[in-house]
């Protein structure tokens, strides 16, 4: 699962990373590094004139959800079942993205204690986690035909890798540069591509440390919540 996460870099430098152009009128987020579910958060998807940094809601809501609250059940899609699931089967095709990620957090059970461990994960190159996602268009059927469309997003997980396993036994389905294009290039994609692209991260690419249980409170955004702490 990934129910948190960080997101500090500037919109500006992801999009000259992912080779995307930062959507126009929006106004960005703030830094955080508390990520949460129902946030906005950035996305890079495909369009017919490039690949362009867009803001999503973090909690996919289905074209077909009755109202917003089903995003909530839905921050996470598991790979392993993308292609069965209704409500990600349909949007394989052509709602691929990518999450950008500086990092994100898990928590790890500590023998003897009731208080999970938080512990921080990001890339050992110190470069953006680009997180596979998918995304979907809603409007609130109560609403009315001019009611604004919604753009939401989950974001995949996959097994563990051995890095993660001993704190969680899955983790996000982290994408390396030589599959964005396959990954956002929309377009079917079999059993076969999606299990061959949604793998553990591969050894040697994460790193971890435990951090401060302040992260357990959504509230609290700051840089402090990414320092090592001792167990």
């Amino acid at each position: 699962m990934c129910g948190r996460y960080v997101s500090a870099t500037p919109p500006e430098v992801l999009a000259q990373y992912f080779d995307a152009t930062v959507t126009e009128g929006v106004a960005p987020p703030e830094p955080s590094y508390n990520v949460a579910p129902t946030n906005a958060v950035w996305a890079v998807v495909e369009r017919s004139d490039g690949r362009h940094l867009e803001l999503f809601r973090w909690g996919l809501v289905p074209s077909w959800a009755p109202d917003v609250k089903v995003g909530s059940k839905m921050i996470n899609a598991r790979a392993e079942t993308l292609l069965a699931k209704p409500a990600f089967r349909s949007l394989v095709p052509r709602r691929r993205c990518l999450v950008p990620a500086d990092g994100f957090y898990e928590w790890q059970a500590v023998p003897g204690q009731r208080t999970k461990q938080p512990m921080y994960i990001h890339r050992c190159d110190g470069t953006p986690l680009a997180l596979a996602g998918l995304w979907s268009t809603w409007r609130d059927p109560t609403a009315g035909p001019e009611a604004p469309w919604l753009h939401s997003l989950t974001i995949v997980t996959t097994a563990a890798n051995a890095t993660m396993a001993p704190v969680h036994d899955r983790m996000p389905a982290i994408l390396e540069p030589a599959d964005w294009a396959r990954w956002l290039t929309p377009g079917p994609l079999d059993a076969a591509t999606v299990a061959g692209l949604l793998v553990p991260a591969g050894e040697g690419v994460l790193t971890l440390h435990p951090v401060s249980t302040d992260v357990n409170r959504v509230s609290v955004k700051d840089a402090h919540l990414i320092d090592a702490v001792a167990r």
